[in-house]
């Protein structure tokens, strides 16, 4: 995967470990496959990725002047999504050497998410960004059903503090690449907020390159803690 070129918009580290968006020419805005054998296992079988339904498409965020919970700062480790049966550890990635932001790797990670670790820990105020492959050498990936999800559906994000960061899907939308809303995606947000990117839409062989990315948006609804924090009596976040 290789991130297209054609942003305005690029998430990137901002200065003594605090996180912003900064208006940027360098690549990184869409999950992209750079080569055709990536998807040849899952095209021989046949198997095709989900495409968000019209009706999904539902809001990039929670309702205006609806402010959610939130929790403090903590890396997350973990994401489960129920709906689509994802489970998965989350690896915590940042740039390549070029700026463009890193993907797990193809050939070792194909089953695994990552965290963007310069975008806020899920659960905080903000847009926090997690990153998987549609499909691999060998065939479906992790984010394969993205596509499929809805709003309303969960997903679980669990955080080094013990803490599970409990989202509701708001809405799930393909763009194609030319025309991938970076400010939206990775821009400012006054609730609690988490992006979810994959691959997307028609592979084009001459390029190499996927033509879309499917988006989820979803907000915090709620948190849960260890049954043995609870136990022994632990505060609220």
């Amino acid at each position: 995967m290789a991130w297209p070129d054609d942003s305005r918009f690029a998430p990137a580290p901002a200065p003594r470990g605090r996180t912003r968006i900064r208006l940027s020419g360098i690549a990184g805005v869409a999950l992209v496959v750079a080569g055709a054998g990536a998807i040849a296992a899952a095209v021989l079988a046949q198997q095709h990725a989900p495409s968000p339904a019209p009706s999904a498409a539902g809001a990039v965020g929670a309702a205006a002047n609806a402010k959610g919970p939130s929790l403090r700062r903590s890396v997350p480790v973990s994401v489960s999504i129920p709906e689509i049966g994802v489970r998965s550890k989350l690896l915590s990635l940042g740039l390549n050497p070029d700026g463009s932001i890193a993907v797990p790797s193809l050939a070792t990670s194909a089953d695994e998410a990552a965290w963007y670790k310069y975008s806020v820990t899920p659960g905080q105020v903000g847009a926090a960004v997690i990153e998987g492959h549609v499909d691999s050498y060998q065939g479906p990936a992790v984010f394969f059903r993205l596509g499929a999800l809805r709003p309303g559906n969960q997903i679980d994000v669990t955080l080094a503090d013990g803490i599970t960061a409990v989202f509701r899907v708001t809405g799930v939308r393909e763009y194609a690449k030319d025309e991938y809303p970076a400010a939206t995606i990775y821009g400012p947000t006054d609730d609690a907020a988490l992006r979810l990117i994959t691959c997307g839409g028609d592979f084009d062989y001459a390029t190499r390159h996927y033509l879309s990315s499917v988006v989820v948006f979803a907000v915090l609804s709620s948190s849960s803690r260890p049954a043995t924090a609870l136990a022994a009596g632990s505060g609220p976040p």
